[in-house]
């Protein structure tokens, strides 16, 4: 059973990758919490609800239901959500359940952030992103329609709960935009898990179990050692951001309705790979290796219709710029990173347009 913990100074909670894992829930409810509530989705209800229910027999709960979908993942939705709650009786025992993908995890962890100044919740995730990456680390927030995740909070979860058994249901598309997460960890901190992702494509593609589980332990491993090091992204953690401050800005222009999450990511980490070969901080081999594995694990939705104008634009609303600075995280070589600030906004035109490859 790998079980890997997150330390904090604050608290310390393990994050369990094994199937069967949801099964655990019960031992990991605190004794003498009030109301739990499962903050989840109609559609993954209707999957694996009753499996949930079954392990919430004898106990005083509720269901909350997020419409789903990157551009719900707003304010509104937590207001309405953190209502709907306290309708129900919810106090400062309730313990939050977020059951779902990224959008749940995020949304249902800044819920539990915020209700009451503060309530406990655990994570389980449902969706390959978010086992690898949303659920683990306590970043929780909402949109803004001017960029991803501008509101938020740093709450961490008492356990997460990673059950491979339930990407059985889980779609191609969404698969593969999981397995994106992955090739990043695998850029940003392991040599090895890059390697396994691009010699071992077709068995990742089919999901064997062995593929599976070895790339999602070793995914959250990489993540739990960063946050340990790094609660609140003030050094190593920006590393995590890899491909994402290019992608964040691929689906605010997008009105999050063209690409999954994974995929926004994917196209950030084409653009951050030509940003660190025109930089000279990567060799073209380096480079090149990079987009090598990132578009085996393709296709991703069409780019027509998106000036890329309008994409540097975004940039300087993504959360990790800093007094007007925009920061990247580029990959030097397979396993390691720097951050660069700075960079001749021509420069980034041309990595981002080169993205659209």
């Amino acid at each position: 059973m790998p079980a890997y913990a997150v330390t904090t100074t604050a608290q310390r909670y393990e994050a369990i990758v094994e199937r069967g894992a949801i099964g655990r829930l019960p031992e990991c409810i605190p004794p003498k919490s009030g109301l739990l509530f499962v903050v989840t989705t109609d559609d993954l209800w209707a999957l694996h609800g009753p499996r949930l229910a079954a392990l919430l027999d004898g106990r005083a709960w509720h269901r909350i239901t997020f419409p789903g979908g990157e551009e719900r993942k707003r304010l509104a939705s937590v207001e309405a959500m953190a209502d709907r709650m306290l309708e129900l009786g919810a106090d400062r025992t309730s313990v939050v359940i977020t059951f779902g993908g990224g959008i749940v995890t995020d949304l249902g962890g800044f819920l539990a952030a915020i209700f009451m100044r503060g309530i406990p919740v655990i994570q389980i995730p449902t969706t390959l992103l978010a086992q690898v990456d949303a659920a683990v680390g306590g970043k929780t927030g909402a949109n803004l329609v001017g960029g991803k995740n501008l509101i938020g909070a740093f709450h961490q979860p008492l356990v997460v709960l990673t059950d491979p058994d339930v990407l059985g249901t889980l779609s191609e598309r969404e698969y593969r935009a999981g397995l994106f997460e992955v090739i990043k960890c695998g850029i940003i901190r392991s040599e090895a898990l890059f390697r396994l992702m691009k010699d071992e494509a077709p068995r990742v593609l089919a999901r064997e179990p062995g593929a599976v589980e070895h790339m999602i332990a070793e995914s959250v491993r990489i993540k739990c050692e960063v946050v340990s090091a790094d609660e609140r992204e003030g050094g190593l953690r920006k590393i995590l951001n890899y491909g994402h401050t290019i992608g964040h800005a691929f689906e605010a222009e997008t009105k999050y309705q063209r690409f999954l999450h994974g995929e926004a990511v994917a196209l950030g980490m084409k653009g951050a790979a030509h940003l660190a070969r025109l930089a000279g901080k990567c060799t073209p081999a380096v480079c090149e290796e990079i987009l090598d594995v990132v578009n085996r694990y393709g296709p991703l939705p069409a780019l027509n219709g998106i000036p890329v104008d309008n994409l540097l634009a975004r940039l300087a609303k993504d959360k990790k710029t800093i007094q007007g600075s925009v920061h990247f995280v580029l990959a030097t070589g397979i396993g390691a990173t720097e951050v660069v600030a700075g960079l001749p906004s021509e420069l980034v035109r041309e990595a981002i347009a080169s993205s659209f490859a």
